[in-house]
Formats: C-alpha cells, sequence, structure tokens
C-alpha cells in the first residue's frame, strides 16, 4: 500500500470517526465506529481496493452526517469513493439524519442503487450485511426475537431486505464471502420462517 493510499484511509477514518461520535449500534453500547471498521476489514479481506475500503468506512456518512453531502466527500476523496458512498446511502430526497422516509421506500431506494452500482460497490453493500447479519443472529440467539423489536422493520421484513440484498449483490461476491451471508440467511429463517413476498410499509 503507497503512502498516498494509506492517506486516503486515514482520512476516510477520521471523516467517519468524527461523523459517528457518540453514535451506538442500536439497542447497545458499543461505539457504531466498529461497523464502518468492520466493513472495511471485510472489502479488504475479500480483495477489495483501497477505494473501496475507504467508501466502506464512510458508507453511512451521509445517513449520519447532517453537514455532508456527495460533493464534499467528492472534493475530498474523488467520484471513485464518494459515488460509492452515494450508491449505499439509504435516504431519500429531503430526508435527514433526524428525519428519514418510509422504511419500504428507502429499502427500495437502495435496492435499485445497488442494482445500478458496480461490482465494487456490491462488494461493500455484501460486506455491510455480513456484518450485520452476524450481529443479529448472535442477538437473535441470545435474546430470541424480542431483538428485532429494536428495528423499524417486521421481523417479516427484516428478511425480506437481506434476502433481496443477496439477490441483488448475487454473482458479484467472493465464494467465503457468499457462502457465509447464505448460511446467516438460512439461520435467519429458522428465526423468521415467512419472508414477506410483498412486505407493507413500515
Amino acid at each position: 500500500m503507497t503512502s498516498a493510499e494509506q492517506d486516503l484511509l486515514v482520512r476516510a477514518f477520521r471523516l467517519a470517526a468524527r461523523v459517528h461520535q457518540g453514535h451506538t449500534r442500536k439497542g447497545k453500547p458499543t461505539p457504531y465506529l466498529s461497523h464502518p471498521l468492520q466493513v472495511a476489514g471485510l472489502v479488504l479481506e475479500h480483495g477489495g481496493d483501497v477505494e473501496m475500503t475507504a467508501a466502506a468506512l464512510l458508507h453511512d456518512t451521509l445517513e449520519d452526517g447532517p453537514d455532508l453531502d456527495v460533493q464534499a466527500l467528492r472534493s475530498e476523496f474523488g467520484s471513485g469513493v464518494a459515488d460509492r458512498v452515494a450508491a449505499l446511502t439509504d435516504l431519500l430526497d429531503g430526508d435527514t439524519p433526524e428525519r428519514k422516509g418510509p422504511w419500504l421506500d428507502r429499502k427500495r431506494r437502495y435496492l435499485g442503487q445497488l442494482e445500478r452500482g458496480d461490482s465494487g460497490t456490491r462488494l461493500i453493500a455484501g460486506c455491510d450485511k455480513l456484518d450485520n447479519l452476524r450481529e443479529l443472529m448472535a442477538d437473535l440467539r441470545s435474546e430470541g426475537l424480542a431483538s428485532l423489536e429494536r428495528f423499524t422493520a417486521t421481523p417479516a421484513q427484516t428478511r425480506w431486505y437481506y434476502e433481496e440484498v443477496r439477490r441483488v449483490t448475487g454473482p458479484d461476491l467472493p465464494d467465503a464471502l457468499s457462502r457465509e451471508l447464505d448460511d446467516l440467511l438460512v439461520a435467519l429463517a429458522r428465526f423468521v420462517p415467512l419472508a414477506a413476498a410483498e412486505p407493507g410499509d413500515a
């Protein structure tokens, strides 16, 4: 890794740390920064390049940083990073970190963005969902279905969403990542037997 590549990652980490300062994972005291760090590590582990890794570190910053926009990311990190972060952002036009549109509309838009994105964007999405599913399944195994009550979506919607992301990322994911995602989705289905074929709004 060159010094310029290391500098890109350091700058991305600093911005992620600033945006997520004081945030925690849902229903837990764990600093939220642990999530983008895990996702970035998975991207590197599964063959992603430095720009993909920087985008992984920043993938939730537009959702959580009220003073950020795509142009600011583009100016600081370049189009390769900024465009992927935009594609991975779960917001509707006019949404803010404090006030977001309907869950289903946001998820459908996100899935469309993934379909139109490149394979690097889908790799980051796969790593993002892998980290989330690992945590989700750990909570389900220790707390049962009550752990899903901290989320906006119903259990059936949650299962639908993860399965749809898996479908969209499909052939772009490395075998090892695909296998672990598939195993986790099978485990999730044991707790939530019926996915929402046509999920209602939440």
